[in-house]
């Protein structure tokens, strides 16, 4: 096959991404292949000054256009905010990653106040569900989009440490199939649950996590954030065009048992 022609299927010329979360760690990887692909990209994460730096980056490297755009997802007047910033710049978004998340430690489970249980499920559930709402409802009138919900291994396998995060991003994988059926058959939503990367996150591991990957993880290691790439670029081009509802695990083939 012509290799031109298969990097058309991945080609995201034109296309305007919203990425939040996009100012580090995997959300800046996907925007920075985003923007080598040909797309503008809106860069959102809730400190603007990090946008910028994210943006610049970017640009510098590629040449492409990025539009660093401030927003807390947790708030949803702030959501619809972006996304009305983001129609008056642009008038469409052609694809939403929806990668912002937290997950604060805590000391025991009875110690999680109602504050930061509140704080995680509005950040890596509920903004997902009113971004999803209002782009959704705008790719489907225009007939066409791609939604990307950036979700984790710990949906599936919670860990004592992330039980507030993990039941968010178990509920983003149930949000993730039903967007699936609500704004088919024009726009496809998906998911990407990655395991362990190598991200800003990784650097308060301790030696012992890091060194028990080896065995936990088949491939022996963690991923390098460059490595959500190839899976990002899939879900928002064309070479995707028959899959949806899907939850792609990208996790060096980590088993879960029940």
């Amino acid at each position: 096959m012509n290799p031109e022609k298969v990097a058309r299927h991945f080609d995201l010329t034109d296309k305007v991404i919203l990425v939040t979360g996009g100012s580090r760690g995997l959300g800046f990887e996907m925007c920075r292949a985003f923007a080598e692909a040909g797309a503008t990209v809106v860069i959102s994460s809730r400190k603007q000054d990090a946008c910028d730096r994210a943006a610049r980056q970017i640009e510098t490297e590629t040449g492409a256009t990025c539009l660093p755009l401030a927003c807390h997802v947790g708030d949803w007047e702030a959501c619809d905010r972006l996304v009305d910033a983001v129609n008056d710049e642009y008038g469409r978004i052609d694809v939403l990653v929806n990668n912002a998340g937290m997950s604060p430690r805590y000391e025991s489970l009875s110690s999680v106040s109602r504050e930061l249980w509140d704080k995680v499920i509005a950040v890596n559930l509920a903004g997902p569900f009113r971004l999803s709402a209002l782009v959704g409802e705008q790719m489907a009138r225009a007939q066409g989009g791609s939604i990307i919900n950036v979700s984790s291994t710990a949906a599936i396998a919670p860990g004592p440490a992330e039980i507030p995060y993990a039941t968010a991003k178990a509920g983003l994988n149930n949000l993730t199939a039903g967007l699936a059926r609500a704004y088919a058959p024009a726009v496809r939503t998906n998911g990407i649950m990655p395991g362990p990367f190598l991200t800003d996150i990784s650097d308060a591991w301790s030696d012992e996590v890091k060194s028990a990957l080896g065995a936990i993880v088949p491939l022996g290691r963690a991923g390098q954030p460059e490595e959500i790439i190839g899976v990002a670029l899939y879900l928002a081009s064309d070479a995707s065009r028959f899959t949806n509802g899907s939850v792609i695990k990208v996790d060096g083939g980590m088993a879960y048992g029940n």
